[in-house]
């Protein structure tokens, strides 16, 4: 798979860009490198990654900027971002995340680390593309075509709202959506609800999913995502 990947480092402290891309190119990936976030934006532009690895502090132009005018924009919005920050506190985590990049690493970190964090998001990309009638992950399976969802096996009813709310956060496929999105995917962007209204919808998802509930995680200052619980994952956000 890496072989035919390729993968844009944007990162300004040369040492470390270059032990990246080492590393890198050992398993195969076609790396470039930007020093700047102008730059940057010109390269994916330009030639598009598979995917971006980006330092959050980087001169002239962000990293936060960086992934926001590639997010926005709808010729590069596919593209993963993985971020790097020397900052560890929880609220530029969650920028980080309400800025739509795919993961999040802090400094300093093992290679060993990066290299599976950036392969578990091309695999990601790689089984999602267009939505999927059969959605599964952990013990929930999820059937679009026969409206159906089963636990463990198991079937659940759940209403119409209930069914969307899930197959749109099963096929995100562990990113992270806010509740405008959801509204938007759920409901319409027609329709005028609160925020709240997602979180209702959440609240009765959980109760009907019993124990599986536990894949339906809170970003907090964000929204939802579906991924494995910390007793899977070993972490939380």
């Amino acid at each position: 798979m890496a072989a035919s990947k390729s993968i844009l480092i944007v990162e300004d402290e040369t040492d470390l860009a270059d032990v990246l891309r080492y590393h890198m190119e050992r398993e195969g990936y076609l790396c470039r490198r930007a020093a700047d976030g102008a730059t940057a934006i010109a390269e994916v532009q330009r030639t598009p990654p598979d995917l971006v690895v980006l330092d959050r502090m980087l001169p002239k132009t962000t990293g936060d900027e960086v992934a926001l005018r590639l997010k926005r924009d709808p010729r590069t919005a596919a593209i993963p971002i993985i971020m790097l920050t020397a900052k560890a506190e929880e609220t530029d985590e969650l920028v980080g995340f309400a800025l739509g990049v795919d993961d999040y690493i802090r400094k300093p970190f093992s290679i060993k680390l990066l290299l599976a964090r950036i392969a578990a998001v091309l695999r990601r990309e790689e089984a999602g593309g267009a939505e999927k009638d059969v959605l599964s992950g952990g013990p929930i399976m999820l059937d679009r075509a026969r409206h159906e969802v089963e636990v463990q096996g198991r079937p659940i009813v759940l209403t119409a709202t209930e069914f969307r709310v899930l197959a749109a956060l099963m096929n995100a496929r562990g990113r992270v959506l806010d509740r405008e999105r959801l509204i938007d995917a759920v409901l319409g962007t027609d329709v005028a609800v609160t925020n709240r209204t997602i979180d209702v919808h959440i609240a009765a998802l959980r109760k009907k999913l019993g124990g599986a509930a536990s894949w339906l995680r809170t970003v907090r200052g964000i929204g939802y995502a579906f991924r494995a619980p910390p007793s899977v994952e070993g972490g939380d956000e």
